[in-house]
């Protein structure tokens, strides 16, 4: 699974964390219900977002299910949001076009491993295919992703160009499936400032990526927005932090009728992961450490994770604090902060650690 936001469980308000991963879940199980386990691969915690917002936007139009045990969750049911919701539909639709887009930018950067470029090239086909097919069930016309995808492998093989060019098919792919909740829930005064909000975290979301991959495509000598239009790391951290404020104004001009959750993550964990990829960028870990660790973590239902997970040594949940929130009149607090619910003393989550 791949994005950037990541609410991590030590830190996040219980029922918070609950509601998100429902969403996650939801989309997993939407994407096999769909075009089967492998479709599974294609999860997207950013994508995750665009069933948030549906929700947050008509509540009654995104119905929930229990859902069997997974080893994933250790072998747990859970609540999950059920694959009828259009919300879920269009972000499974979106992660199955994203998906085959990095798969087919794999290719192009010579990342496959060797023989493996035609089967990586059909199985992006396969979920291009799948997610037209899906988008179409619910009014939503995927061109503007795939075009997207191309254009953005045009931009690249560009001998000079900016670095918001490049971010630029990113920001209207992810703002043309903010948008089109309003439309499936029917509040088109929405779409204004959803597609704002898609634009802005489309911006980010590229730039974060492109600072984490900095190392590896370097040594892979491929290709790299920052390294490609000499953008220094303190010019790209500038451009979030204008993307972070500018996506905190779109929110504000949402008519959602419940915000919470949609706040924490495109306002709270959005500038967490500005600073967690600021404050100690890396490199990513290979195909095959990576899928060893993946096996690792499944045969021991989570028990064990990879150091680079950022899961395991002292949770961060052991730092933290509680700010100046009134609980008083709120029931059924759960945690330290189901309370900002029903209080307005709280900007997102009350409940934070440091770094």
């Amino acid at each position: 699974m791949f994005g950037i936001i990541r609410p991590c469980g030590d830190h996040s308000c219980p029922s918070l964390h609950r509601a998100w991963m429902a969403h996650l879940c939801g989309l997993c199980l939407t994407l096999r219900d769909g075009q089967g386990h492998g479709a599974r691969l294609a999860t997207n915690y950013d994508g995750l977002i665009i069933s948030v917002l549906a929700e947050a936007q008509r509540p009654s139009g995104s119905p929930h299910r229990t859902a069997g045990p997974c080893a994933l969750r250790g072998f747990r049911s859970a609540d999950v949001v059920d694959a009828r919701a259009e919300g879920v539909r269009l972000a499974a639709t979106v992660s199955l076009v994203l998906a085959a887009g990095k798969l087919r930018d794999h290719v192009a950067d010579g990342d496959s491993a060797p023989g493996t470029g035609l089967v990586r090239r059909r199985l992006a086909s396969r979920w291009e295919t799948a997610g037209a097919r899906m988008g179409a069930a619910i009014g939503f016309d995927t061109t503007v992703l795939t075009s997207a995808v191309e254009r953005q492998l045009e931009l690249e093989g560009r001998r000079e160009v900016t670095l918001l060019e490049l971010t630029g098919p990113t920001e209207e792919a992810v703002a043309a499936a903010f948008a089109h909740t309003a439309v499936l829930a029917g509040t088109p005064g929405n779409a204004g400032a959803l597609a704002e909000a898609g634009r802005f975290f489309g911006r980010i979301a590229h730039l974060l990526d492109a600072v984490e991959d900095q190392a590896g495509d370097a040594g892979r000598e491929a290709f790299n927005p920052l390294t490609a239009t000499g953008t220094t790391r303190q010019e790209a951290r500038r451009l979030c932090d204008d993307a972070a404020h500018g996506l905190d104004l779109a929110l504000r001009e949402l008519d959602l009728a419940d915000r919470h959750l949609v706040d924490v993550l495109l306002g709270t964990e959005v500038r967490r992961a500005v600073g967690r990829t600021f404050g100690h960028s890396y490199e990513r870990p290979g195909f095959v450490r990576k899928s060893g660790a993946g096996v690792a973590t499944l045969l021991t239902c989570g028990m064990w994770r990879p150091r680079w997970s950022g899961k395991n040594g002292r949770p961060c949940g052991e730092r933290c604090y509680l700010r100046n929130c009134d609980c008083s009149g709120c029931d059924g607090c759960d945690g330290c902060c189901e309370c900002c619910k029903c209080c307005d003393k709280c900007d997102g989550c009350c409940c934070d650690c440091s770094p």
